[in-house]
């Protein structure tokens, strides 16, 4: 078809003209929050350092996957422009689904660089030098292109319908699926396929790495340093639980949630791509002395 239509959120047609203002508000605080991280490392020498490098890896992942659906849905909820042209919507559909990719990679590279600096702290600048820590961020990101340029290829080979309505506020790979003539079982499995690879590890070796720091952190001596620990731990497990839960509903839901109502996923599934990029800044930023000291 040569255009979809973008409906927004089904169900809350009056209502998400106001919808728009919160999300703007979060998508400001995203892009501001994002590239002061972004400046200030690249700013300061100190801060070239895994920790810091895994989170301006972070930041860039969240200023591409917020700004690749914002703008064009507060151009569907304040101006009702929900046309979107076919090869658009697959570029869309290609940058959320990469760089969330990318982003479930990145929280999991710097869960495996929390456990090597507590549990490994003698070790950690041999194992996670700055030439690894670039590859691992490369590898993520050739996962993230590699497992997602499939969708688009298979979705542009299939016929559509006449009907060409979108039920979301941006093209979503199950979205734009339903709306195919033809056999989508491949499209379905390979969907399945991505979400389990990529999710499935990503979320094992995060588990297990904190899993090993919390081991660590209860034997130590001092109250405070151990409340200190848990402190920490807790808010970066909060921003990475704040990225997953909602991703995981989305994708069950898509598939398997035919009684949850399409506000309420629509509404997940706009959060999903708007809280964690504007937490993650907030979170690991403010909780960070060294980046704290350079804001002051």
């Amino acid at each position: 078809p040569p255009y979809f239509l973008l409906v927004g959120i089904p169900g809350l047609e009056k209502e998400q003209f106001w919808i728009a203002f919160p999300f703007c508000i979060m998508y400001a605080i995203a892009v501001l929050g994002n590239i002061t991280l972004l400046l200030i490392i690249k700013a300061e020498p100190r801060l070239h350092k895994p920790m810091y490098l895994f989170l301006a890896m972070l930041a860039f992942t969240d200023l591409v996957l917020s700004t690749s659906t914002l703008p064009k849905m507060l151009g569907v909820f304040w101006l009702g422009s929900g046309e979107i042209g076919f090869l658009s919507c697959l570029a869309q559909l290609f940058f959320i689904h990469t760089f969330s990719s990318v982003e479930s990679g990145v929280l999991m590279a710097m869960a495996l660089d929390r456990y090597v600096a507590i549990c490994r702290p003698l070790r950690h600048s041999s194992i996670l030098s700055v030439p690894v820590v670039v590859a691992l961020g490369s590898l993520v990101l050739v996962r993230g292109v590699l497992l997602v340029s499939p969708f688009c290829f298979l979705l542009h080979r299939m016929p559509f319908c006449q009907h060409h309505i979108i039920s979301h506020s941006y093209c979503e790979h199950m979205a734009v699926v339903k709306l195919a003539c033809g056999d989508t079982r491949v499209n379905v499995i390979y969907g399945l396929f991505v979400a389990f690879i990529v999710t499935g590890s990503d979320m094992i070796l995060i588990s297990v790495s904190y899993t090993m720091i919390l081991r660590v952190v209860m034997r130590l001596s001092s109250t405070e340093a151990r409340l200190k620990a848990f402190s920490t731990c807790a808010s970066h497990i909060s921003v990475i639980l704040a990225f997953y839960v909602p991703a995981l509903f989305t994708f069950l839901t898509h598939r398997f949630g035919q009684s949850i109502p399409p506000h309420v996923h629509i509404m997940v599934a706009n959060l999903y791509l708007l809280v964690p990029p504007m937490l993650n800044p907030i979170v690991y930023g403010v909780r960070t002395k060294n980046l704290w000291d350079r804001v002051v």
